[in-house]
């Protein structure tokens, strides 16, 4: 980090700002920050020069593209977030803890890459909820069904909410499930 900003750089100051914001978004929706604050506050720094370089918080433990639909399902909070904190109790590049980390209850370990390798599947290729087992028959509703790719949220309604109101995702994060 250094004090003035060039092409790509950030202050501390900035990223400083940005850690208290996303700690208070965390807090408020269940989640937490890395305890190691210094880790944690390169993470964001690598978040925001990523948001300077391509337009989007592209994870900075990944290669982002630079094409903003190929990169959604990196950009944090990325769709791996909620499965590899259940699984490791953290997320792959460490920005989230489970409590158990956090309480020191439990240790952060390597998490193995579930990204395939090709990109994110298009929701086309997904199997429909009115198709999976033990689901009710959607298709007759009034309203296209949207699902947020980071935490699942689902709402029927005619576009997707601007913020998801469990995880804060933006907009372009929702995908037409139905």
């Amino acid at each position: 980090m250094s004090d003035s900003i060039g092409e790509g750089e950030v202050t501390r100051k900035e990223v400083e700002s940005l850690f208290t914001r996303l700690d208070q978004e965390a807090e408020s929706g269940g989640y937490h920050l890395n305890p190691n604050r210094e880790f944690t506050l390169g993470l964001i720094e690598g978040m925001m020069v990523n948001e300077r370089r391509y337009g989007y918080w592209a994870c900075p433990c990944r290669l982002a593209s630079g094409v903003k639909k190929e990169d959604l399902d990196i950009i944090c909070p990325c769709d791996y977030r909620d499965p590899d904190i259940a699984e490791y109790g953290t997320c792959y590049c460490g920005l989230y803890v489970s409590q158990d980390v956090l309480d020191g209850k439990r240790k952060a370990t390597r998490i193995p890459e579930r990204r395939p390798a090709e990109g994110m599947a298009a929701p086309a290729d997904r199997m429909s909820a009115s198709a999976q087992p033990g689901l009710p028959d959607l298709s007759g509703l009034t309203y296209p069904l949207w699902r947020c790719r980071v935490c699942g949220y689902l709402c029927a309604r005619g576009q997707p909410p601007e913020v998801c109101p469990i995880c804060r995702a933006k907009k372009d994060r929702f995908e037409r499930f139905l």
